[in-house]
This record gives structure tokens, sequence and C-alpha cells, in this order.
């Protein structure tokens, strides 16, 4: 049986703090998790928070980070904690951790994957996103895994200040890491994706590119193509480039999918002086890009409620979901404002109330585009991971 369960604190973190938290899942639980899964936001006295946490819950597989808000069975906070549990006799779980990884992210990715379970039938991926490329953490993972896991999950924030970033794993608070979290057991897993963007115009070449920089389209200037593109709003870069990322074509893929474009790149700055866009992930000499828009508030829930329903269809007739995981973008949190937690009420509306829900707003989201698929790495994107637990018959 699986039980799961959220709660969150808002309160200068400390120790006591810590052990709130903990204490208030022991007991929606009816005993100690399993795993657990901590999101806040950077501050004072997060080392404490993290111990009395540790202390309460009595589970060594404490995973998560900071962020740029959070999500619970609360509704959407910020400056806040929460803590997600999960108690299963039937679901084991494994945590794992990778530093260094400005140094070398593909290096990290195939450390991660060497350190968790060949047993592993999901799993959920942090890592720091101002110091780590996320698209070669993935290559390095796949390396021994393939592409056969559902891998998702997001990375970390720190309050929209972009100067540090932690990740936890266990008792340690790292930053410059990667972490990461094994689902092994009786369970299925269904993933699910949508932004809210949609396309605009033909696609255009990527002619000159490295990393996450892109330097040509179709042969021309890429910021001169995006400053044509977005008018008098050029002005206004780098914030506006949120408003219109870029979404990748590949050679086998359209940009078909219902709510937008699959794999999306936000612009986070340009250079004038060799005409460069600095995007938010890695982007590939010779695919095709095309211009996106279409970032109302109402089109940004739609494509919540789109991503839920996703993701529960995926897991087919098995019933309901014991327990959501929310991976979402701090650039729709951005776009939304206010209304910010409208976006985890249109999840819970598909889900089902009072569904067990817990997650971040990220700087970055790992999840399959397709299902079946390669995980792959997005911006601006929610995703979602839910889980239910098959039961083992006990006949003999």
């Amino acid at each position: 049986m699986l039980k799961a369960a959220s709660t969150m604190v808002k309160q200068p973190y400390s120790k006591c703090a810590g052990a709130i938290l903990g204490d208030a899942l022991v007991a929606k639980l009816g005993r100690h998790p399993d795993a657990c899964w901590l999101f806040c936001e950077p501050g004072n006295g997060m080392e404490d928070l993290v111990a009395g946490v540790l202390e309460s819950v009595g589970s060594k597989n404490l995973i998560g980070c900071t962020s740029d808000g959070e999500i619970s069975n609360s509704g959407f906070s910020h400056g806040s904690a929460v803590l997600g549990g999960i108690a299963s006799d039937t679901i084991s779980f494994s945590i794992a951790s990778a530093s260094n990884i400005s140094s070398d992210s593909e290096r990290a990715g195939r450390e991660l994957a060497q350190k968790l379970p060949s047993s592993a039938r999901h799993v959920q991926l942090f890592s720091d996103s101002l110091t780590g490329n996320a698209c070669a953490i993935l290559r390095g993972f796949e390396s021994r895994f393939g592409s056969r896991i559902p891998i998702t999950g997001g990375t970390a924030g720190d309050g929209a200040k972009f100067v540090k970033t932690w990740q936890f794993a266990g008792n340690q608070i790292l930053t410059d890491s990667a972490i990461a979290i094994a689902f092994s057991g009786s369970f299925r897993v269904g993933t699910g994706l949508r932004s809210g963007w949609f396309r605009v115009g033909v696609p255009k070449k990527v002619t000159r590119a490295h990393g996450n920089l892109l330097y040509r389209l179709d042969g021309e200037p890429a910021w001169q193509v995006y400053k044509r593109y977005l008018g008098s709003l050029s002005s206004q870069m780098p914030g506006v480039g949120a408003q219109f990322p870029l979404g990748i074509v590949q050679e086998d893929e359209t940009l078909t999918h219902e709510g937008g474009a699959p794999v999306l790149r936000a612009i986070m700055g340009h250079n004038e002086h060799d005409g460069s866009l600095v995007l938010g992930g890695e982007i590939t000499q010779g695919s095709s890009v095309v211009m996106c828009t279409g970032s109302t508030r109402d089109k940004i829930l739609d494509a919540s409620g789109d991503a839920a329903r996703s993701a529960v269809n995926a897991l087919g007739n098995s019933g309901p979901a014991d327990v959501v995981f929310v991976y979402s973008c701090m650039a729709r949190r951005k776009l939304l404002g206010m209304h910010t937690k409208e976006e985890s009420e249109r999840i819970s509306q598909v889900v089902g109330n009072g569904t067990p829900m817990w997650g971040f707003y990220t700087y970055g989201e790992y999840c399959p585009a397709e299902a079946d698929g390669p995980c792959r790495y997005h911006n601006e994107t929610a995703i979602l991971a839910v889980i239910k637990e098959r039961e083992v018959s006990l006949k003999g």
C-alpha cells in the first residue's frame, strides 16, 4: 500500500521549523516515510531546516533543492518550505549525487547513473541550473540507462536572484551538483508536459551554434532575426525573452503537439557584438527553430491542465494517481503573477482534489517530450509525473 502526503511551513528556517515539517508529514502518513522531497527558497537557517527534517522523518532518502516558489496540497507558496513524502510496501528508493558539474556535466551524469540501481523504473533528477549543462547531464545519465526509463524533475532556483542554488541529498547540502532519486518496484508512472506557447511563421535553420549560444539562423545573425520578430519589444530585452521563446524542430519531429512546442528554449540575453542569442539550454547546429508566442494567462493555465490529463491518461486503466509531482518553469510563474496559485488548482481539478501533490518552480524542466521517448531538457514548460502503485498478489 502506498501513502503520500505533503506539508508546508512559512516561517524563518530553523531546526524547529524542520521538525514541525517532518512531524506533520509523519502524522499524515501514519508512519515514517520511505522517501521525502524538500523544496524551499534559499534562506538563512537552511542547514538547520534540513537537519530538523531528517531527525523527525527517520529516513535517509531525502531529496530536493532550492526553488523559485513551492507547490503542495496547500497550493502555491513562496518563501516557504514544502516537504512531501511516500510510504510504500512495494516501491523502494535510492538517492545519489554527483558534484562539480560545472567542470564536466556529462561525466557527472554518468557518475550519477552508476550510483543508482539497475532496477530503477523511474528517476527524478534535480541539478544546479547556474553552473551545469542540463543537456550534457542527460547524455551522461542515458549512457547507462538509455531511454528505457522516464526521467522527470527540474533545475534548482534561488528566488529569481540567479546567484547560487543548492541541492539536498540525504544530509548533504550541495551546490554545483546533480542529484537523483530512483524508484524501483511495482508501480506505474505517467508523465505529461505542455507549455501554452504556439509557433509563429516557418522554421529557420540553425546554421551556427555552440552549447547554449545561437549565432546564426539561415546564415543571418540570430539576434537580428529575433530583433526583427520582436519589433518595438526588442527594447525590453532580456526580460521579454521569456515571453517569446524558440521552439526546437528536430528532423524527426514537428511542432504539432497540442499546447505548443514540445521543447522550448527561453531567450536569456543577446550579444550586440557577435549577434548571438543566449538560450536557456543547448541548441544543436543543423536543427531548426520557430518563433513561439501565445503566452497568455488562459493559455498557460489550459496547458497545465492538459499536461495533467496527459500524465493521468498515461496510467491507463490502473486507477487514479497515488501521488503527483509538479515541476513548472519560473517563467510561467512570472507571467501568471498573482494568478500563479491557479496553476496548481487547475492541476488538482484534473488529478482529483486531495490527491497528494508537491513540486516547485524551476529554472528548467526534465521530462520525455513524448511517451516512451528519451528525456529532454525544457524551458518554460509545466511537467508532471504521476505514480500509481501496483498491488502485489499474495496468492502462492
